[in-house]
């Protein structure tokens, strides 16, 4: 299925016309196991239409929220009324007991501004606790330990009913090839508008240099975007002197606020202090653009995934002088399918780096193991997020119709990046209990389908569809022949 205008694209047009704009393991002794009291959470294993808060309010809850597997409060999108206030969306945390709150940390924290509910086992606040409370020992609908044996059986694991988006009926009856080829016309939408925002961007500053800032973007990861955005709009300035590799990374890691001053306690003191033999040249005259090192953040991200890493590779491109004759050369010979993943991987990694290699960041141990700087998923999403939009548009813009339709079948045919919980819970509201419906995700078009219709859709709305057009855009699709 190519990338063509929107003439044909049901989801194209419908859109713009209507603007679219496990648990057993955690124990105190005295308190259930935290996951437990999770799952009844979820479940809403509870006495609702009792509920009350430890300061006396009533408590209606229109949507738990979605669990949160990774750093931050354990429930994201909960929709809350306490009282007669008018509801509210928010975070909900799950401790034992109140005072986990400041013992965990989360005061002050900002990953966990967004609670509005601290749901515990049992016991009284502490008399300074910010948040409304819950103590969920009053209002379990069955004894403990009826509820730990229901915990472990398949209905626990299994997504509510209640939970589904109200887009789970109309999608059921389109079918799973109904289905896949909606996620398909969504994906088109989404890679013209990110080879349109290249586009929008070449016309300032020049082809490459958009190409540049794009993978510099993308290499920011979700929480980094904008500093590593930053540094690539620098380039032009940054690469008016040669470097090599090491060279680069002292410039880039400097320039970023990521360069520590001590060096005695911040890591390996010889490559440290072979940066500052770089950096210390360099400093005076690039004083003004130093980003300040609290505009990155770095809780919840990977090893792998930390941007002095990142730039490191980054360095390792900018060191090379024929880097985008190499990618030119990659597209016009590859062929679609699963070999062109494996070479645009071979084109784009980094040479064993001798510090970063065997370092995940500047203040860590050696590895027992080399780690390459650039993994399989990264490449899938350098390559459908910016690389192939940026060859697309550019080979529309030059009417070079046997590229632009070379980029679209690699799009088509590129494998599927590694599956994450923005999909995951995308799934299991849109086709039930986790098995997609019957649709298979092993291309990144679907992925990235699925990707556009939560950006159109379940960001503009809540956890319980309030004013969500989706439904009524399934609803449509199914007329369409």
């Amino acid at each position: 299925m190519g990338v063509a205008g929107t003439d044909s694209n049901f989801y194209a047009r419908w859109r713009e016309e209507h603007e679219a704009p496990l648990f057993l393991e955690e124990r105190d002794g005295a308190h259930p196991p935290e996951r437990l009291l999770q799952s009844i959470w979820l479940h809403q294993r509870l006495r609702r239409e009792q509920l009350q808060t430890l300061d006396g309010r009533s408590l209606r809850v229109l949507h738990p929220g979605f669990w949160n597997r990774a750093a931050g409060p354990d429930f994201h999108g909960a929709v809350l009324q306490f009282g007669q206030e008018p509801a509210r969306a928010g975070d909900v945390e799950i401790d034992w007991v109140c005072g986990n709150w400041q013992a965990h940390g989360h005061q002050g924290n900002p990953a966990y501004a967004g609670v509005i509910l601290h749901v515990v086992w049992n016991g009284a606040p502490p008399e300074t606790h910010p948040l409304p409370a819950l103590a969920l020992e009053k209002f379990v609908d069955t004894p403990l330990g009826e509820i730990q044996l229901w915990a472990g059986t398949g209905e626990a694991r299994d997504w509510p009913v209640e939970l589904r988006g109200a887009c789970s009926g109309p999608l059921a009856e389109l079918g799973p090839e109904r289905i896949g080829q909606l996620l398909l016309q969504a994906a088109r939408v989404r890679f013209e508008r990110k080879a349109r925002e290249l586009e929008a961007r070449a016309r300032e500053a020049g082809w490459e240099q958009a190409l540049w800032e794009g993978l510099f973007r993308a290499l920011g990861y979700k929480q980094n975007i904008w500093p590593m955005q930053r540094l690539g709009e620098l380039l032009p300035r940054l690469q008016t002197l040669p470097a090599s590799v090491t060279g680069w990374q002292a410039r880039l890691l400097g320039v970023a606020g990521l360069l520590p001053a001590d060096i005695s306690s911040a890591g390996p003191e010889e490559y440290l202090r072979g940066l500052w033999d770089h950096w210390w040249r360099e400093r005076e005259s690039l004083s003004d653009v130093v980003l300040p090192r609290n505009l990155w953040r770095f809780n919840g991200l990977r090893p792998a995934n930390q941007p002095q890493r990142r730039l490191a590779l980054a360095a390792h491109w900018l060191s090379k002088r024929d880097f985008l004759s190499r990618l030119e050369s990659w597209f016009t010979e590859v062929k679609a399918g699963a070999s062109a993943a494996d070479t645009l991987l071979a084109c784009l990694q980094a040479p064993e780096d001798d510090f970063w290699s065997w370092h995940w960041g500047l203040r860590t141990a050696r590895l027992e193991q080399p780690q390459p700087l650039l993994g399989a998923t990264r490449v899938t999403d350098l390559a459908v997020n910016v690389i192939l939009p940026w060859f697309w548009m550019r080979a529309r813009a030059g009417r070079n119709a046997p590229l632009r339709k070379l980029a679209e079948e690699l799009f088509h045919a590129w494998p599927a990046a590694q599956d994450n919980a923005p999909l995951r819970l995308a799934r299991r509201r849109m086709f039930g209990r986790g098995d997609s419906g019957g649709i298979t995700f092993s291309s990144a078009a679907r992925q990235q389908g699925l990707l556009q219709i939560l950006h159109d859709y379940c960001d503009r709305s809540n956890a319980i569809c309030a004013d969500c057009q989706f439904p009524a855009l399934a609803r449509g699709f199914v007329m369409v022949q």
